[in-house]
């Protein structure tokens, strides 16, 4: 068995790309050698600043001949059918093909044998392939090539079983090929010319002593530990950013983290203001103090080995974050001076959307939201919810969320409380975009509920009413965010919203439980359970819809309930059946059943049970105690078995006596279906 080496190294790599294109490379590598017939043990990818690598082990130093068997047309069939068959398999005619019986008729076989040979011959064409079929998110061209690269490309390592492989990639318009070779190169700065290599762990091993850590992991936990380490010497801690210890591990190959220190002027500027102008321009992580407070230290990683220690690069990056912070801090000055109210008529020269009028156009529509929704939140002043409705936009046009517009809805708080408006109003304003994902934190003050809610509703009402709804591949206006986020304040604050007051159309509402029941199904709940639940067609409060799911999954859990869900469907199995063979049975069974004709106890029992559960049920529905109904519906399970036991419903000689039984079996469907639509549950 032998291994094979890949490396493309090239002028940097952006960080966003760099584990997507790893992942690619091995992706189509991988396949190219199973389309070849070539098997392997295992295949591993890294992706540094300026090169990816991939190395795949275990595999054969020589194909196997392949046999593969095609069927081809039947015979007999038409002239271009058999000569399509004759050139897919390389036969020069049907002599070389077998006739075979299927079954089905005659038809044309053909062995096709592939013959192996050296794995070496195969590689160079798999490599070829798979680096010009790489989606680059981006790409460009160099020089006069016509090829298209994420950066211009150097050089390829393409070792197999320690041999370079014999290929080249050419980039054309007249440019030299890059050849297949065993030449690479070490850090940019600290690297000392070009390393031959023979091998993936000799590769590893020179690229370390040339200052390049090959594995991203590696590299992130450098990070980490090195930041660790100075932060606590500080006495601070560092700030946990995944998304940017992601991309600082990608901008470096020798990571160096030093600490810098922010200037005192600058620390009474809001800290995500901080953060954000460190994170954004210059990928500084930001460190706290041990209350929690921002810290007035940050923490950079360098790609050099410095030999004052890193002082003077420090010192360079305190001087460009003292320029950045400058501004931000001329920003957070100035808005000041206006407040919030008087930037409104600013929102009017603002296209929200060309169909649905300006940003001010906009507000006013959440404003009259938040003043219908602030009813059905417990606790929300409603003239302070129309406040906090009317200004949450207004920090749209303020500097600051011009340099950052990140800090939307945050710069709206932070200005709020610098003009004493009511901390509630403030919160609301800042809370009122939340959440934008799964994993943000949902509002759970009355105020920020009732104006989250309402800017939401009118971003999902506002475009379904023009037609922008969400397809299969687009939601350009993330409408489907805006349901999960819908879903996420009303079910965590349990808030009791009646949603067709908000959806005038029927499709938005299947659009909404459609995402609901992404969301409950990650939670444990039962889709179809879900859709029992919202075939009753009338349920739009989602606390009381999901405590009957909730109720409903629960009670078929048990026994009692599985036994009765059988029930059920041998009785609605019945009646849909003779409903088939008489139309006119539907409108028939719809009446109760006839008590005075039932003659067998157990009809009785049956009839006697469906009437004490049905007095049970619609009662408890209404002050919404569920485990009630379901206990009601429990008690049916006996009655009903017995029923099935003794009864015979389809009395062909006595058709008001069927008739009569058939009303019976209905009520029980209809009792049922009164909780939920059973039909609907699996199994």
């Amino acid at each position: 068995m032998a291994e094979l080496l890949l490396e493309l190294l090239s002028e940097e790599i952006p960080a966003r790309m760099q584990a997507r294109a790893a992942d690619d490379l091995k992706r189509l590598v991988c396949e190219g050698l199973k389309a070849a017939g070539l098997a392997f043990q295992s295949a591993r990818a890294f992706a540094t600043p300026r090169r990816l690598a991939l190395v795949v082990d275990g595999l054969p130093t020589a194909r196997a001949d392949v046999s593969e068997e095609r069927r081809g047309p039947r015979v007999g069939a038409p002239d271009q059918a058999v000569q399509g068959f004759l050139k897919a398999t390389g036969l020069a005619s049907l002599d070389q093909a077998e006739k075979r019986d299927t079954g089905k008729g005659e038809f044309w076989f053909a062995v096709v044998t592939r013959k192996g040979g050296p794995t070496a011959a195969a590689l160079p064409g798999i490599v070829e392939a798979a680096m010009k079929a790489l989606p680059w998110p981006k790409s460009m061209k160099w020089g006069s090539s016509t090829m298209t690269w994420v950066r211009p490309l150097h050089s390829i390592v393409a070792l197999f079983d320690g041999q370079v492989l014999a290929g080249e990639i050419a980039p054309g318009g007249g440019m030299a090929p890059v050849p297949f070779g065993n030449r690479t190169r070490g850090h940019r700065f600290l690297g000392a010319g070009p390393i031959e290599v023979s091998g993936f762990d000799d590769y590893v091993s020179k690229l370390r002593s040339a200052h390049v850590m090959l594995d991203p992991a590696e590299r992130k936990k450098v990070v980490v530990e090195g930041a660790e380490k100075l932060c606590a010497e500080a006495q601070v801690a560092l700030r946990q950013d995944d998304g940017l210890l992601d991309e600082v591990a990608g901008l470096v190959e020798w990571p160096v983290p030093l600490l810098g220190t922010i200037d005192a002027q600058f620390m009474d500027v809001p800290p995500e203001v901080l953060i954000v102008s460190m994170k954004t321009h210059q990928r500084y992580f930001a460190t706290i103090r041990k209350d929690g407070a921002l810290a007035n230290r940050f923490v950079l990683v360098a790609n050099n080995i410095a030999r004052d220690g890193g002082a003077t690069i420090v010192d360079g990056n305190e001087r460009v974050l003292r320029a950045r912070l400058s501004d931000a801090k001329f920003f957070w000055d100035q808005d000041r001076k206006v407040r919030l109210e008087e930037r409104l008529e600013v929102l009017r020269g603002i296209v929200f959307h060309a169909k649905l009028g300006s940003q001010a156009d906009r507000v006013m529509r959440i404003e009259t939201l938040a003043q219908e929704i602030a009813a059905f939140v417990p606790g929300a002043d409603v003239a302070e919810a129309v406040l906090a409705a009317r200004l949450c936009k207004a920090d749209l046009v303020s500097g600051m969320v011009g340099e950052f517009p990140e800090l939307q809805g945050i710069m709206g708080r932070y200005y709020a409380l610098e003009e004493k408006l009511p901390p509630a109003v403030a919160e609301a304003i800042g809370d009122h975009y939340a959440p934008a994902g799964p994993s943000d934190r949902c509002p759970s003050a009355p105020l920020s509920i009732v104006v989250a809610l309402a800017d939401k509703l009118d971003t999902l009402t506002s475009f379904w009413k023009i037609g922008e709804k969400p397809t299969g591949s687009r939601d350009p206006y993330a409408l489907r965010r805006a349901a999960l986020g819908i879903i996420r304040i009303v079910v965590e604050n349990r808030i009791r919203l009646p949603l067709r007051r908000f959806f005038a159309a029927d499709d938005l509402m299947a659009f909404f439980a459609e995402r609901l029941k992404v969301q409950m199904r990650e939670k444990g709940m039962r889709h179809d359970v879900l859709d029992a639940v919202f075939a009753l067609g009338d349920e739009d409060d989602m606390v009381r819809l999901l405590a009957r799911v909730e109720a409903v999954q629960s009670f078929l859990g048990s026994e009692a309930g599985r036994n009765l869900l059988t029930a059920y469907g041998r009785a609605a199995n019945i009646v849909r059946a003779e409903e088939k063979k008489d139309k006119a049975l539907s409108t028939q069974i719809a009446t109760a059943p006839d008590v005075a004709r039932m003659e067998q106890a157990e009809e009785k029992a049956v009839a006697s049970a469906l009437s004490q559960a049905e007095a049970l049920v619609k009662p408890a529905l209404r002050r919404e105690d569920f485990a009630g109904v379901m206990a009601a519906l429990a008690s049916l399970r006996v009655p009903i078995d017995a029923f099935f036991d003794k009864v015979t419903v389809n009395v062909g000689d006595r058709p008001e006596m069927r008739l009569n039984r058939l009303k019976l079996l209905n009520q029980i469907k209809a009792t049922m279906d009164s909780v939920a639509d059973f039909s609907r549950i699996e199994g």
